[in-house]
């Protein structure tokens, strides 16, 4: 598969809450996300936290989806059922070598996301 399909299926997988699907587009070692208030440095970490996104999670649209090469570039509507928050707009740049996703770096409105949380971010592992 190409990167932009690879990162496509991983989209798709986190949209359809389909957890195992998307662990499986991500190198083991060496992963790394990086977001404006958080940063993981291992697939299962990142994915606990979508994870626990799920229950206000309504939708992840996908407006845009462009690659260059091992880059692919996603810009995406998080839609929520958190009235308080409501959509959040997604930046999102991933790195594919090999078949997987290396890193996801990411980017929004970081403060949406810190006050939902009351403050209480994850921590890289």
């Amino acid at each position: 598969m190409q990167p932009k399909d690879i990162v496509a299926q991983f989209i798709s997988d986190i949209q359809a809450q389909r957890f195992d699907g998307a662990k499986a587009l991500l190198v083991e070692e060496g992963f790394e996300y990086v977001g404006p208030n958080m940063r993981f440095l291992r697939p299962d970490d990142m994915l606990a936290y979508q994870f626990g996104m799920a229950a206000i999670q309504k939708d992840l649209v996908i407006r845009q989806l462009s690659a260059d090469g091992e880059h692919v570039y996603a810009i995406l509507d998080y839609q929520t059922h958190f009235k308080p928050i409501g959509d959040v707009r997604l930046a999102v740049w991933f790195r594919v070598r090999n078949d997987k996703i290396h890193t996801v770096e990411t980017f929004y409105n970081a403060a949406v996301v810190e006050n939902m949380l009351g403050g209480n971010l994850p921590s890289a592992s």
